[in-house]
């Protein structure tokens, strides 16, 4: 197989653009080690048993690519993907079998290895979702019990924002009591880079009917700041996508919330403790016309209550 350096892929046509069609681009959990402790881990209490996608189902991907060309892009995640070490060759096998673009989910650390970073540019990868829990060392590195890993993320996407490969940048931010003050100076924080397109803030789910750890925001606490979060990324002519709110909250920004996803492969048994969290609880359920909606989960309610007082029913759509 030709070295990463030999190899030339076709560009995408937009590699600025802020648009990404979820329904044409699979994902593939290729890992479950990790090298971070994050508080709100999801699955800090099963990824010593679930199954990362094998080889064969990988190969079936590329070669259903190859034939179909149905996808436009691949998200290669896990805990950690890159502890891989042969992520530059999945990127590379991904390219030539037809994905335009090739994502990584990952912490980012790993991104500030000069020679590493630009063996995964020059193997196609061409899009970073590059987790940000906070907003400075010292938030961020408590929420991930990881001294220097705020720095080291930081670095590497200065490092991908100064190289001349197109590339584009998506930032995850997990929203807990630990973090969610901070949305908007984590915007602030990235809006320098051209090469950030997009901020995504996930509020958190336990995985569980209850909040064991009190991470959970009570919602009139948290929506200033999801509203502060989507102005200063309209400003910094960012993309904006909130998952996991009630659509009501969101009034006039009602059009960020995104809870739409890329087909998934993933162990099985993810989905037995996904389905713990119990969604679409809401006290208007039966009225409300919203096709976006997740309502609230059961540990939030078991915490806060069912929050009828704030929570609206949409009675006529917008926009679909």
């Amino acid at each position: 197989m030709p070295e990463p350096s030999n190899l030339t892929f076709p560009k995408n046509d937009t590699p600025n653009a802020t648009k990404f069609d979820d329904a044409k681009y699979v994902s593939l959990t290729m890992e479950f080690r990790c090298n971070l402790r994050c508080t709100h881990c999801m699955i800090e209490g099963t990824m010593d048993r679930l199954r990362p996608t094998s080889d064969d189902e990988f190969e079936k991907i590329l070669r259903t690519q190859e034939a179909t060309h149905q996808w436009e892009g691949i998200i290669l995640t896990g805990s950690e993907i890159t502890l891989r070490r042969d992520l530059p060759t999945l990127a590379m096998r991904a390219r030539t079998a037809g994905f335009s673009n090739v994502r990584i989910q990952t912490h980012g650390m790993h991104l500030a290895r000069p020679a590493y970073l630009d063996r995964l540019l020059q193997s196609g990868v061409n899009e970073f979702f590059i987790s940000v829990a906070g907003h400075n060392a010292n938030l961020h590195d408590h929420i991930t019990k990881v001294d220097g890993a705020f720095n080291k993320m930081i670095t590497g996407i200065k490092m991908i924002e100064n190289s001349n490969i197109e590339a584009r940048i998506i930032t995850n931010t997990v929203i807990t009591s630990e973090s969610y003050y901070a949305l908007s100076d984590i915007v602030n924080l990235l809006a320098q880079f051209q090469k950030v397109v997009r901020h995504e803030f996930w509020n958190f789910f336990p995985m569980d009917g209850r909040d064991h750890k009190t991470l959970l925001v009570k919602l009139e606490y948290l929506m200033p700041h999801i509203i502060e979060a989507i102005k200063s990324s309209i400003a910094a002519d960012k993309k904006c996508e909130i998952k996991n709110i009630p659509e009501c909250l969101l009034g006039e920004f009602a059009q960020h919330l995104v809870n739409d996803q890329p087909m998934l492969l993933i162990d099985d048994d993810f989905w037995i403790e996904f389905d713990r969290n119990s969604f679409h609880n809401c006290p208007h359920q039966e009225i409300c016309q919203s096709k976006h909606c997740l309502g609230l989960t059961q540990a939030y309610i078991s915490r806060f209550g069912n929050e009828e007082n704030i929570l609206t029913p949409i009675k006529i759509r917008k926009c679909d």
